[in-house]
């Protein structure tokens, strides 16, 4: 092994670098006593080194490299590599103890997501769900989800599963991460919400993009995350930051009139409410705050005078209908909807004007 190889050398991560200076005093003919009087260090030292029992310091390698010629950095990255696979081979016992507890994910929905990674390994399908978390163990993800919880008892995703739950959120958060946002300007947001209402006649590759756009340059990033089994949950609302906020949607219910109403329902969170509550939208909406949100989104939607006007006549045929929404610019099947909620409009009526939506599964 000549020098050049030495520098190049890529150590086993399961080795300890005492093997390597071993190897290398064998292959110059150097006794561990030799090494030592050169250095000027206890022959014991040496001998701890080379069996593994003591590190490689930042002042040894300095004294390595000046004696066998072998960088300084060498040694370093060399011990810094061996001490991490120790460190990793610990953490690998205590997560195999967590299996159970990961389990209780939907990992094969979530991996199809491309959320985690799906393995047989124990330790390792414990390490992948954790970092998609973004936390160390099981007990700091119970101590984040505790802390949401607070809010979750004001809706009924209470009695959504709090692993599914809990990862779906998480993979709005994930996404948002990616985004570059503006800082939240009411003002702002509102011109992206009208915006909005217009492109509710549009196509999802279209009215996707415009939205996300948008609303980032207002400080609101928008988040499309596919449904996970026993989520329970259409679409949330949360601040990240105080000056970034984040509206997530799962498509839940699959038609346009649904996706634009909790579209502009957890809209409604981010102008009127508070930045410490997480709004999780069930369908329920039950409590003072959905109840405003709700009456926001209705009206924004279709201006009250306007709806009014349009329901004094009880006559709601499909033309009717679609000339309504041209008139105020929107999708006829969210007048649907609305027509439906209050009862107006038997929910077997005018769905062919509702738009069903898919996930696309490329």
């Amino acid at each position: 092994m000549d020098k050049s190889q030495i520098n190049q050398y890529r150590p086993d991560k399961g080795s300890h670098p005492g093997a390597t200076l071993k190897d290398l005093l064998e292959e110059r003919n150097l006794t561990q006593v030799e090494l030592a009087t050169r250095m000027g260090r206890p022959q014991k030292t040496i001998s701890e080194i080379v069996s593994g029992k003591a590190a490689i310091t930042p002042e040894t390698a300095l004294e390595l490299e000046m004696v066998l010629g072998v960088p300084a950095r060498f040694w370093n990255t060399r011990e810094q590599h061996y001490r991490e696979f120790l460190a990793r081979q610990q953490k690998d016992t205590s997560y195999a103890e967590h299996y159970t507890w990961a389990s209780n994910f939907p990992l094969k929905e979530m991996a199809k997501l491309g959320l985690v990674q799906k393995v047989k390994e124990p330790s390792e399908q414990v390490r992948y769900v954790l970092q998609y978390l973004g936390v160390n163990s099981p007990d700091q993800w119970t101590s984040v989800y505790d802390q949401c919880e607070v809010s979750f008892r004001k809706s009924s995703a209470f009695e959504a599963d709090q692993y599914a739950l809990g990862a779906w959120l998480r993979a709005g958060v994930v996404e948002a991460q990616a985004v570059k946002l503006g800082n939240y300007k009411k003002s702002k947001f509102l011109n992206a919400l009208e915006c909005a209402r217009g492109l509710t006649n549009d196509e999802p590759p279209v009215f996707q993009h415009e939205l996300k756009a948008r609303c980032a340059e207002a400080g609101v990033a928008v988040a499309f995350i596919p449904p996970l089994p026993r989520s329970l949950v259409s679409g949330a609302t949360r601040w990240l930051s105080p000056h970034h906020a984040l509206i997530q949607l799962s498509l839940r219910y699959k038609t346009n009139d649904h996706l634009w109403f909790t579209f502009f329902h957890e809209a409604a969170h981010v102008l009127l409410h508070g930045k410490k509550s997480i709004f999780l939208d069930t369908g329920k909406n039950d409590g003072e705050e959905e109840q405003e949100a709700n009456t926001w989104a209705a009206n924004f939607l279709i201006p009250k005078h306007e709806y009014e006007l349009f329901t004094s006549n009880s006559l709601f045929t499909a033309t009717r209908i679609v000339e309504f929404a041209k008139e105020l610019k929107i999708a006829p099947g969210i007048v649907v909807g609305r027509l439906q909620h209050d009862k107006l409009l038997p929910f077997n009526r005018c769905n062919d004007l509702k738009i069903k939506f898919e996930w696309s599964k490329g």
